[in-house]
């Protein structure tokens, strides 16, 4: 990126001395061993960039005496070699500190994904990392980067199986404290034993959710989200962004709430199955195909005993639906509301337990026939984090990967979402069409 010009960067390490310890990862972790990059902005800040630096490495040091797991490596398990663990060997974190000649006008929506967003994270990336074994990798990657105009962009890079969006929500939170020289909003606890698979297995219901690895699922070298769609479909695909009002989205919870067919919806339900719908249909994917849309769902309070508070795992099970094309076609909505209602309403704790246990004999991975994952990264609240230099005005991921769809808040707080997505011209075209269909 040759308008990125790096300043410098650092290491940073646990301020104190921690405990050498290692960590379990759960079956749900190791299927996420992959690489996740977001960035948040920020306007101006009554601050230089060095100061702003000053206390962001200030207080990243406090922040990894508690979230030392970070600042640790993943090695295989003493136990069984076949798995990964956390060595809390306090290596450290990559922070780097770079400056831009982009103003953050000449970005347009801050809401969608865009090539220009990568200028943002250029600063962590090593040639030839792509063949690096995944052990030798930091686990987390920062970049503060200052605009021409002064605005600010914090960009993360980081293993996704360290933990989820809602771990990482606090994570964030407990950075935003620090920096305004405050105490942490909650102390993250990284122990994810109650997610450990019973022994022996017990598999009590079928998990269309995922599919068994294949021989090219090697667990040590990085990687990043498998994409769960054939990729030949999404040859010249451009990142889209499509808002739905507050009146949009209240419209489609009448339509499939008429005569008393569904008693209730939100409008995670409501969208997700207008979503499902239209883009199987738009994909032009063959009427016997059976399409699956899966959903994370945070389950650290369904399962028995529940997780603990701050909880710094994954702790989101993919709830899915499935129907064949046909149906999606021919099918009223509210058919599929249902669909996806059930999908969250099957996921108590014998669910999660079966589920666990079937990735622990199968080695799966998310499912990847005719598939897409739908997240709803509107819940996760980043853009409430205060930071010494400022509120962040917008969060959102650097790229959008194939076979994903990102729900996203609409920067003016009116109620509405942004569903923003790849897909070729002529399907997005159609996309739209549908998602605009009464």
């Amino acid at each position: 990126m040759e308008k990125v010009k790096l300043v410098e960067k650092v290491v940073i390490v646990p301020e104190k001395l921690t405990e050498k310890r290692r960590i379990f990862l759960s079956n749900i972790d190791l299927g996420l061993v992959a690489y996740q990059e977001s960035v948040s902005f920020f306007d101006p800040p009554q601050m230089s960039f060095s100061q702003a630096c000053k206390y962001f490495y200030c207080a990243l040091g406090r922040l990894f005496v508690d979230y030392d797991f970070f600042a640790g490596r993943l090695v295989p398990s003493m136990e069984d070699s076949r798995r990964l663990e956390i060595d809390c060997n306090g290596a450290g974190v990559v922070v780097a500190a770079a400056t831009t000649e982009t103003e953050l006008r000449q970005l347009g929506n801050l809401t969608a994904s865009k090539p220009e967003f990568k200028q943002f994270v250029a600063c962590l990336h090593e040639k030839g990392e792509e063949q690096m074994e995944i052990t030798h990798m930091p686990l987390l990657f920062l970049q503060l980067t200052q605009l021409k105009c002064g605005s600010l962009a914090m960009a993360s890079r980081y293993n996704h199986c360290i933990m989820d969006g809602v771990a990482i929500h606090e994570f964030a939170s407990n950075m935003a404290a620090l920096t305004r020289g405050e105490e942490m909003v909650v102390v993250p606890n990284p122990d994810r034993m109650i997610f450990k698979a019973r022994n022996p297995p017990e598999i009590n219901h079928p998990h269309y959710e995922y599919s068994k690895a294949t021989e090219t699922d090697d667990l040590y070298t990085a990687r990043c989200h498998d994409t769960t769609i054939e990729q030949s479909s999404l040859q010249h695909c451009h990142t889209h962004l499509i808002h739905l009002s507050r009146q949009r989205i209240a419209n489609l919870k009448k339509a499939v709430l008429r005569k008393g067919r569904l008693k209730n919806c939100t409008t995670f339900q409501v969208v997700a199955a207008k979503i499902w719908k239209a883009r199987s249909i738009a994909m032009e994917m063959h009427d016997e195909k059976t399409s699956t849309m899966l959903f994370p769902v945070n389950v650290r309070k369904m399962v028995v005993p529940q997780a603990p508070v701050g909880f710094a795992g994954n702790a989101l099970i993919n709830g899915f639906a499935r129907a064949s094309v046909r149906e999606l076609k021919e099918e009223e909505d509210y058919v599929f509301v249902k669909k996806v209602q059930e999908g969250i309403e099957r996921l108590d704790d014998e669910y999660v337990r079966s589920s666990i246990d079937w990735l622990e004999v199968n080695k799966g991975v998310p499912c990847r026939e005719n598939t897409f994952s739908l997240v709803a990264w509107w819940r996760l609240g980043l853009e409430q984090n205060e930071f010494v230099w400022g509120r962040s005005k917008c969060d959102t991921t650097v790229v959008i990967k194939p076979g994903l769809v990102f729900l996203l808040p609409e920067q003016k707080g009116e109620g509405g979402l942004n569903i923003c997505l790849e897909l070729p011209e002529n399907q997005m075209e159609e996309f739209h069409r549908l998602m605009m269909e009464d």
